[in-house]
C-alpha cells in the first residue's frame, strides 16, 4: 500500500497544516475522539498512555462503563473492549484507518500477540467494523515483528512501532507490515541528554534524519511499507519531514501547525530516493539483534517505551478494578 507521489513542490495555503496536508496523510495521536473531529485527519492512532488520559476524562465515562458491562468482571476483556470502543467511536470520524495497540506487556511474546491482535479484530467485527479500518499496534522487537508477519498474512493489518533504528525498519517490512512509525522527538530527546545540546535545527534533528533515511530506504528498495512519522516534540520537526507517507501529530501540535502560516516545501521525494547509493540491510534475526546491541539509543528506547506503555495500562486496569 504505497502512497501516491505528490509533485507539487511547494504549497500557498492558509496554514502550515493545510500545506501539509497536500503533500502527506496527516493521522491524529489521541484518544480524545473530540480533538479528532475538530482537526478531521485521516487516520489516528491511540496507544495505552493515550487511552489511559482519556478514559478518566467524564465525557468518555460512557465508553468505560459498556466495557465493564462487556467484561462482565474479567479485567483483561474489559481492557480489550475499551480500546475497541474507544477505537470504535473513532472509526465514525475518520475515513481511514484507526490503529489498536496490543498489551505492551506482549512485546516479547510472538503467539500472545497473534492472539491479542485476533481477539481485538473480533470484537471491531462484533460492532459491524471490517478489519480492513483497523491497524494493530505491535511494539518492534523481534517477536513482535514476527507477529506482524502471521497477521499481515491472514489478512489483519499491523502498525509496527516504537521504531528507533533501521534495523527495526527494515525487519518490519520485510515482515509485510502494512505501517510502520518510526519516531523522531524520542531519539532527538535521547541525543540531546548524550551530546549535551539544548536543541538541533530541524535539519539537522537526528530523529528527523532517522525517518528520512528509512523513508528513502523504503523507496529504494520497492518496499510498499507505509512511513509515518511519529512522536513529536516541535511543528519544525514536522514541517521538515514534509511529503513522508503519513505524519501521526498529537493536538498540540496539530493546532500549532493550524495557526501557523511557516512555509512548507516537500523535503522527501520517492523519485529522487530511487536513485540514491543505500547499502542493503540484513534483517536476518542475528544481524537484527546485533545491530540493536550496538545501537545503544535504539535500544533504550525500545525498552523505556513498552516500559511506559506497560505502565499505562497497569494504571488504566487499577482504575478498571476499582469500578468492578
Amino acid at each position: 500500500m504505497s502512497e501516491p507521489e505528490n509533485k507539487k513542490q511547494k504549497t500557498e495555503a492558509k496554514s502550515a497544516l493545510e500545506a501539509l496536508k497536500a503533500l502527506s496523510v496527516i493521522v491524529a495521536d489521541t484518544g480524545d475522539i473530540q480533538s479528532i473531529q475538530q482537526f478531521k485527519p485521516t487516520d489516528a492512532t491511540t496507544n495505552p498512555s493515550l487511552i489511559y488520559k482519556a478514559a478518566v476524562m467524564p465525557e468518555y465515562n460512557k465508553l468505560v462503563e459498556d466495557a465493564i458491562a462487556y467484561g462482565k468482571g474479567d479485567v483483561e476483556t474489559t481492557m480489550d473492549k475499551l480500546a475497541v470502543n474507544f477505537g470504535a467511536e473513532i472509526t465514525k470520524i475518520v475515513p481511514g484507518f484507526v490503529s489498536t495497540e496490543v498489551d505492551a506487556r506482549l512485546s516479547f511474546d510472538t503467539e500472545a500477540t497473534i492472539a491479542k491482535a485476533r481477539r481485538i479484530i473480533e470484537l471491531y467485527k462484533e460492532m459491524g467494523i471490517g478489519k480492513s479500518r483497523i491497524l494493530i499496534k505491535i511494539a518492534s522487537t523481534w517477536e513482535g515483528i514476527q507477529a506482524c508477519k502471521v497477521l499481515e498474512k491472514e489478512g489483519i493489518t499491523c502498525n509496527c512501532t516504537l521504531i528507533f533504528s533501521n534495523a527495526q525498519a527494515v525487519a518490519c517490512a520485510e515482515a509485510g507490515a502494512t505501517l510502520i512509525s518510526p519516531f523522531v522527538g524520542r531519539i532527538m530527546d535521547w541525543k540531546k541528554k548524550a551530546l549535551g545540546v539544548d536543541g538541533f535545527a530541524p535539519a539537522e534533528d537526528p530523529g528527523v534524519i532517522s525517518v528520512t533515511g528509512i523513508y528513502n530506504y523504503y523507496k529504494k528498495y520497492g518496499h510498499e511499507t507505509i512511513v509515518m512519522g511519529a512522536s513529536f516534540r516541535n511543528k519544525e520537526e514536522i514541517i521538515e519531514l514534509a511529503g513522508c507517507d503519513r505524519l501521526t501529530i498529537a493536538p498540540a501540535l496539530l493546532e500549532k501547525l493550524e495557526a501557523s502560516t511557516d512555509p512548507v516545501i516537500k523535503k522527501l521525494h520517492a523519485s529522487a530516493a530511487e536513485s540514491t547509493e543505500i547499502e542493503k540491510i540484513d534483517a536476518s534475526e542475528s544481524n537484527f539483534r546485533w545491530m540493536m546491541n550496538e545501537d545503544a539509543m535504539a535500544t533504550e528506547k525500545l525498552a523505556e517505551g513498552i516500559r511506559n506503555f506497560a505502565a499505562d495500562i497497569v494504571k488504566l486496569e487499577n482504575i478498571i478494578k476499582s469500578k468492578i
